[in-house]
């Protein structure tokens, strides 16, 4: 996972993440809304506004993982295959060293 990807999750946690003032403030917020709609402030209400932000932060974090762990994955099948081609090169470098050596003997001994 790179730095901007972690700092993507890490963000959406902390966007998660009310302390006591700001549900405090948020309640406040959310009372003064239900007044000015003419509606009675409840705590049920407040209590579903709360879990609406959680649930919006939490989906914010599963995107951001998700899509770390997409490009992590894509990154290290990457990585392998260009490994194994490496390695099939230097068999093929080896293989052709080796073929040249033999022709070169061959040569030299005839």
């Amino acid at each position: 996972m790179d730095r901007q990807d972690y700092n993507k999750a890490e963000n959406a946690v902390d966007k998660a993440k009310w302390t006591v003032n700001d549900y405090a403030d948020r309640a406040k917020d959310y009372i003064r809304e239900q007044r000015d709609r003419n509606e009675t402030p409840t705590a049920e209400g407040w209590t579903e506004r709360a879990k609406d932000n959680v649930s919006d932060a939490w989906e914010d974090t599963k995107d951001a993982v998700s899509d770390a762990w997409e490009k992590t994955k894509d990154w290290t099948e990457d990585a392998w295959e260009n490994t194994k081609d490496a390695a099939d090169n230097v068999a093929d470098a080896a293989k052709d060293t080796a073929e040249d050596a033999k022709a070169e003997w061959n040569k030299s001994t005839n």
